[in-house]
């Protein structure tokens, strides 16, 4: 067996209430002056407040960046980097979900390293210009769903290579997360449904991925099961903090998880952001029964794991058996918190399939899925799910 290499991520201060720890948390780092990175509608709804008047209360000074798209842009971050810099901030807040939370990775690299962002991306080697010398970041995730709080990467839409891009360093990995449950109380079910199946795709898909890391594959297994018993819950009440700190828990997971890859699904999913401007998490809800199908012969024993961690009996059932109550459970779970069940329902047309799959198979995400995926692939399952 030839070496691995297996690490993990960094400090978690997570459960109801634990947003009161914040000026505890930033006395390690000193900052002299904050930039915190969201969105307007957490704004709007109040929950920047929940920064902003500890910071007060600490005397901590701040700026606020808050204009990030549900899909991110190059522009998100040179903007955040503008602020940053013009206001003298030393430190970085991410607050809400994945999307604010990978633009602040990405203003904490762009702040010190100078090359174009494509430069930095993983497929174009990437990895080896990220040097250690960033801003410190501290995450405050509002939903449950990429688990970007733990996670190294940042996926951002850059102009020049006209598709999602990943970055990824274990330098981008935030210093601290802050991930209290009760921040989340306020998300609209139908947020609450598609970042939660997010949060199962990166379980899944991470379990299904080819790569060898059976420390991942027991952390996305009881992702899974997390999921499969909390996100109903969740969903239908908003309040139930116990199923909402479940699915933060499982969203974490997920990301921990995936440090080992992730599948098709995922290069699907990336393009509907960018051709079609499709919620991540939905497109990835979308897509995953289809996925799981076309996957089903590659990986039935995996599939059939996946069945259990549903609750299903799976002993009298053979690989084949087991593998379609997992796509059965999957799909019943999608219909149970109101997923649509086609593309077409969130404006996909078959007029965007070619595009879509060209920037599909430019995805590195695939390359680790159980059954190898070509471009007609591509095509055949956007068909099947349009």
């Amino acid at each position: 067996m030839s070496p691995s290499i297996f690490s993990f991520p960094n400090k978690i201060i997570f459960g109801v209430g634990t947003i009161n720890t914040l000026a505890e948390q930033l006395s390690t780092f000193s900052p002299h002056k904050v930039l915190l990175v969201t969105d307007t509608g957490i704004r709007q709804v109040g929950l920047a407040n929940e920064v902003t008047q500890r910071l007060e209360a600490a005397r901590i000074d701040y700026a606020i960046f808050e204009g990030v798209h549900g899909n991110p842009v190059e522009e998100d971050v040179s903007e955040g980097v503008a602020i940053f810099q013009l206001e003298g901030c030393d430190f970085v807040i991410g607050m809400g979900g994945g999307s604010p939370l990978d633009v602040a990775k990405l203003i904490c690299l762009k702040a010190t390293h100078p090359l174009p962002l494509a430069e930095y991306e993983i497929l174009n080697g990437g990895l080896e210009k990220i040097s250690s010398r960033l801003p410190s970041m501290l995450a405050i995730p509002t939903a449950a769903g990429t688990g970007s709080e733990v996670g190294r990467g940042a996926v951002v839409t850059i102009k020049s290579l006209d598709r999602k891009a990943l970055v990824f360093s274990p330098h981008l990995l935030p210093k601290t997360a802050i991930v209290d449950p009760g921040l989340t109380v306020g998300l609209p079910k139908a947020l609450t449904a598609a970042t939660g199946m997010d949060a199962l795709t990166h379980n899944l898909e991470s379990y299904l991925s080819t790569v060898y890391h059976p420390i991942c594959d027991a952390i996305a297994f009881a992702g899974i099961k997390l999921v499969a018993q909390n996100l109903r819950r969740a969903v239908e009440d908003g309040g139930d903090l116990q199923a909402r700190g479940a699915m933060m828990m499982a969203a974490m997971m997920g990301a921990i998880a995936f440090q080992k890859e992730l599948g098709v699904t995922h290069s699907l999913a990336h393009p509907l952001s960018t051709v079609a401007g499709v919620h991540h998490g939905l497109a990835n809800a979308i897509l995953l029964p289809h996925a799981m199908v076309f996957n089903r012969e590659a990986a039935a024993d995996r599939l059939k794991d996946i069945a259990a961690a549903f609750g299903v009996n799976i002993h009298p059932l053979s690989p084949e058996e087991g593998a379609q109550a997992a796509i059965d459970q999957v799909t019943q779970l999608c219909q149970d918190i109101g997923i649509p069940s086609r593309l077409r329902e969130v404006n996909v047309t078959a007029e965007m399939i070619p595009h879509l799959a060209r920037q599909a198979m430019a995805d590195g995400c695939h390359l680790t899925n159980p059954r190898a995926c070509t471009e007609g692939d591509m095509i055949n399952l956007y068909q099947q799910a349009i």
